[in-house]
């Protein structure tokens, strides 16, 4: 060993270096250890919340299939002897003789009332039929008849020349047929405890009625319209309100967001107000959303009422309360976070490209156009069509807006009144009996699929575009 391996400093030299050593690696290991902590916790968590959603999942498909019982109070066979023809090919004047001949008075008037006259509450039945009902149809000779002295048999003839042929059918359904499924059980019971069932429903009141597999969700579910009876209650109308709702909603956010958006990002200057135009944009869109459904009410159902309603263009039987004010309203609820959405995918556009654009001569503004957004469009279509997700699962700003909680008339136009499936939903299960239950899992899964099927436009679009980019 030489003098200077051996001497004092070097050997302290070397305690020094192999103790910092020793403490790095303590360090090491304890870092890693947090790691492998939080990664565990992280995953937990992960584990957890995919569990619940699956839980959540598999309880709304619980729900939306499962076994019935079911009884009529007057079968459609007897129905069919009697007029020799099947009630599904029976034209619109037959249905209305035999709700004439079968249903009360008290129900064709209030049948004529809501869906001939569309009207919201009474009126005065002393009145001619031919004043009441003008404009519709009527048999002539009832023109002078007060409407209270009408028979059923009359109001019968009235629902059949104003109602159409699929309305007629759900309503001899309804109160002649009087189609009732008077219990119901989950998916879960009618798989593993048929038995019981059985057991249960003999010992009941409802003993002689039928027991039978159902599935809540069906292509009937979807193409009928709404009723009062669970078991012939469908979504059609709601789920027409919502795509109009989605549509117009569209039409009007994605343009004033993506050109805020530009805007924002590529022609204002750093300045105070523009500074304080983003945090207002920011914070807006953390607002709950009842706060835009009172806006909608203050400023699109009343303040300009006579856009949304329709009467500027000639439309009369109408109110604020139309797809058009749900739209503008759901427009507003989307449109900061379209807007945050889009600066964000602008702003990661890589500087060289415009200039790359500038050094070949071309304007800003088709450097936005041809470079930046195209570049840029990936993003900004993932954004609103999250938005656009958000904005069809929204409840409470279409309540206070003025949605239909009973609508039996498919939405035609902006100026059309309207529901939709977040609505249809909250009515189904605000009611008691265990069948609406049943109906609303059924529109859960409908309104989940529709969702999904957004989420997924999004993503190949995503992946579409940033492949040709």
């Amino acid at each position: 060993m030489s003098e200077i391996e051996a001497s004092p400093t070097a050997r302290d030299a070397g305690q020094a270096g192999a103790l910092e050593v020793a403490i790095f690696r303590g360090l090491l290991q304890r870092r890693q250890g947090a790691g492998r902590r939080w990664r565990t916790v992280f995953f937990f968590a992960t584990v957890t919340g995919v569990i619940a959603l699956v839980v959540l999942f598999l309880n709304v498909v619980n729900e939306a299939f499962g076994m019935v019982a079911q009884r009529e109070a007057l079968p459609p066979e007897t129905l069919e002897a009697g007029y020799g023809k099947p009630l599904d090919q029976m034209s619109a004047q037959e249905l209305g003789a035999i709700l004439g001949d079968y249903a009360r008075k008290g129900i064709l008037g209030t049948a004529i009332r809501d869906e001939v006259l569309k009207l919201n509450g009474a009126f005065d039945t002393n009145q001619p039929v031919g004043e009441l009902l003008a404009g519709r149809n009527y048999p002539p000779e009832l023109a002078e008849t007060p409407f209270k002295q009408l028979s059923e048999a009359q109001m019968g003839a009235i629902l059949g020349t104003n109602l159409d042929r699929e309305r007629l059918y759900n309503m001899v359904m309804e109160k002649v047929v009087q189609l009732e499924i008077v219990e119901s059980w989950p998916l879960n019971m009618a798989l593993f405890n048929r038995a019981a069932i059985e057991q249960e429903l003999a010992a009941s009141e409802n003993a002689g009625a039928e027991l039978k597999m159902h599935s809540w969700l069906n292509w009937d579910f979807l193409t009928k319209p709404m009723s009062a009876t669970p078991a012939l209650a469908g979504v059609r109308i709601a789920l027409l309100g919502s795509l109009w709702i989605l549509l117009f909603t569209m039409l009007i956010a994605v343009p004033f967001g993506v050109g805020a958006a530009i805007y924002l990002e590529e022609y204002a200057t750093d300045t105070w107000l523009n500074r304080l135009f983003e945090t207002n944009i920011r914070n807006l869109a953390g607002v709950p959303s009842i706060i835009y459904g009172m806006l909608g009410l203050a400023v699109f159902v009343r303040a300009f009422e006579p856009l949304t309603s329709g009467a500027a263009f000639g439309v009369t039987e109408s109110n604020g309360r139309t797809i058009l004010s749900a739209s503008f309203t759901l427009a507003a609820l989307i449109l900061p976070i379209i807007i945050i959405n889009a600066q964000e995918a602008i702003r990661a556009v890589p500087w060289s490209i415009r200039e790359a654009s500038y050094g070949l001569g071309a304007t800003k503004w088709q450097t936005i156009w041809r470079q930046v957004l195209p570049a840029a469009l990936p993003g900004v279509l993932t954004g609103t069509i999250l938005s656009l997700s958000r904005a069809i699962g929204e409840t409470a700003p279409l309540i206070v807006v003025g949605a239909s909680a009973v609508i039996f008339v498919d939405p035609d136009g902006p100026f059309s009144k309207f529901t939709a499936l977040p609505i249809q939903i909250w009515q189904w299960t605000a009611r008691p009996q265990d069948q609406f239950r049943d109906i609303a899992a059924a529109a859960i899964i409908v309104l989940l699929v529709l969702l999904l099927s957004l989420n997924a436009t999004a993503i190949v679009l995503r992946q579409r575009f940033s492949k040709r980019f």
